[in-house]
C-alpha cells in the first residue's frame, strides 16, 4: 500500500503515537500541488483521530517541496495553533526552510484591504452600521488627542512649526478663496435682503432689512457659509494630498526619517486654517451685507448711510468677536476632519476619492452640529 500511495501521490506519510498524546507525523518524497489535496486529507484525518496534546511534522524525508506545498504545511500549522494545540517542524532540509521562509504568516490572518461583499439582514447591517460608527469615533477621539498634544507642543516650541508652509497652506485656503467667497456672501446677502424686504415692506418696516441682514451675516450665515466653503475648497485637498501621500508610502518615509507626521503635516493646516478662515467670515459678513445694502438702496429707497447706521447700530463687539471664534472652532474642525480622513486611506485611487468624500461630509456635518452648540450656548449667555 505504501508503494502503491507513493505512485498515485509522490509522498509517504507516516503517524506515530498514542491518542491524547504526542504524536510525530513524518512526511516523506516530493510534496507539491498534486498532491495536496490527499496530503492535507490523511493529516487532519490524523490529528482529529488521535486528539493529540502535541504535533511535530517531520519535514527530513521530504525531496521536494514547492511553494504551494509550503502553504499547504503552513495552513496545517495555523489551524493547529487556532485549537491551541502545540506545533512545531522538524528536521527541514536547508532548501525545505528557504521555501517555508518564504511564506508570509501574518499576510494570511490579515483582512482583506477589499471585503468579500455579502448579503446581510436589515439587523446585521444596522449592527454593522453602529459598529463602523463607533469604530470611527474612536478614531477621531484618537487623533484629536494627538492633534491636541501637537498643538501644544507647537505652542510651546514656536520653532518647530513649519511656518514656510503655513503661510503656503494660508494662501490656498485663504487668499485663493476670496473671489468664490465674495460671489456668495454677496448672492446671499442679496436673496436675503430681496426676500426680508418682500414681507417687512408690507408692514412698513423696510428700514429694518439692514438690522436683520447684518445680525444674520455677522453672527451665522457669514461663519458658517464660509466654513461650508473651506470645507469644500480646502478640506477635500487636506485629504487627498495626505491620502495620496499615505498610498505613495511618503508618510511611512517619513515616520522611517523620524519625523512626527503629525507636527509635520497636520500642524501647519491646521494653524493655517485657524487664523484665515475667521478673516474670510470677516470677510464674508461684509459682502453680505453689501449685498444687503444693494437691495436697501435700489428697492427700498435707503440710503447708504441710513442702510449703514442701521446695520452698525445692530451689530455688537460681543456678537463680532463671538462670530470670530466659531469661525476658528470650524477652521479647526474642517482641517482636523480633512487631515484624519486623510490618514485613515488605505488602497489607492478609489480609497483617496472616498475619504475626500467623506472629509467634505463629516465636517459639514459636525460644523452644523457645532453651530447648534454655539446658537444654545450664546443664547443663554
Amino acid at each position: 500500500m505504501g508503494s502503491q500511495k507513493a505512485q498515485q501521490t509522490h509522498y509517504t506519510l507516516s503517524v506515530t503515537g498514542q491518542k491524547g498524546a504526542a504524536v510525530s507525523i513524518a512526511v516523506s518524497g516530493r510534496v507539491a500541488l498534486d498532491s495536496l489535496q490527499a496530503l492535507m486529507a490523511e493529516v487532519r484525518s490524523a490529528l482529529r483521530d488521535r486528539s493529540p496534546s502535541q504535533v511535530t511534522i517531520d519535514l527530513g524525508g521530504v525531496t521536494y517541496l514547492d511553494s504551494a506545498g509550503a502553504l499547504a504545511l503552513v495552513q496545517i500549522e495555523t489551524e493547529a495553533q487556532a485549537g491551541s494545540m502545540p506545533f512545531q517542524f522538524a528536521h527541514a532540509t536547508d532548501e525545505a526552510s528557504r521555501i517555508m521562509n518564504l511564506i508570509d504568516r501574518k499576510a494570511l490572518t490579515t483582512a482583506p484591504l477589499i471585503t468579500e461583499r455579502t448579503s446581510a439582514t436589515l439587523i446585521e447591517q444596522i449592527g454593522e452600521a453602529f459598529m463602523s460608527f463607533l469604530a470611527d469615533v474612536i478614531m477621531v477621539m484618537t487623533f484629536i488627542g494627538e492633534l491636541l498634544r501637537a498643538l501644544v507642543y507647537a505652542c510651546v516650541h514656536p520653532r518647530s512649526v513649519r511656518w514656510g508652509d503655513v503661510l503656503f497652506y494660508m494662501k490656498r485656503a485663504g487668499v485663493d478663496g476670496l473671489p468664490i467667497v465674495s460671489l456668495i456672501s454677496l448672492l446671499l446677502g442679496l436673496i436675503l435682503a430681496f426676500m426680508s424686504s418682500l414681507q417687512l415692506k408690507q408692514f412698513g418696516a423696510g428700514i429694518y432689512v439692514a438690522s436683520l441682514v447684518g445680525v444674520a451675516m455677522v453672527r451665522e450665515l457669514g461663519p458658517i457659509m464660509t466654513a461650508i466653503l473651506v470645507a469644500g475648497r480646502s478640506g477635500s485637498a487636506f485629504a487627498a494630498e495626505i491620502g495620496t501621500m499615505i498610498v505613495n508610502e511618503e508618510v511611512d518615509a517619513l515616520a522611517v526619517m523620524g519625523f512626527d507626521t503629525t507636527r509635520f503635516l497636520i500642524v501647519p493646516k491646521v494653524i493655517a486654517s485657524m487664523l484665515v478662515v475667521p478673516l474670510l467670515s470677516l470677510y464674508a459678513s461684509i459682502f453680505g451685507i453689501l449685498g444687503g445694502m444693494i437691495i436697501g438702496v435700489t428697492g427700498l429707497d435707503l440710503s447708504v448711510y441710513t442702510y449703514a447706521k442701521q446695520t452698525m447700530d445692530s451689530i455688537d463687539t460681543f456678537g463680532v468677536v463671538s462670530s470670530l471664534i466659531k469661525a476658528a472652532v470650524f477652521a479647526m474642525i474642517i482641517a482636523g476632519i480633512g487631515c484624519q480622513r486623510g490618514t485613515q486611506v488605505r488602497g489607492g485611487a478609489e480609497a483617496v476619492g472616498a475619504a475626500t468624500t467623506s472629509a467634505v461630509v463629516s465636517a459639514i456635518f459636525l460644523i452644523i452640529v457645532c453651530d447648534s452648540a454655539f446658537a444654545i450656548i450664546l443664547y443663554y449667555t
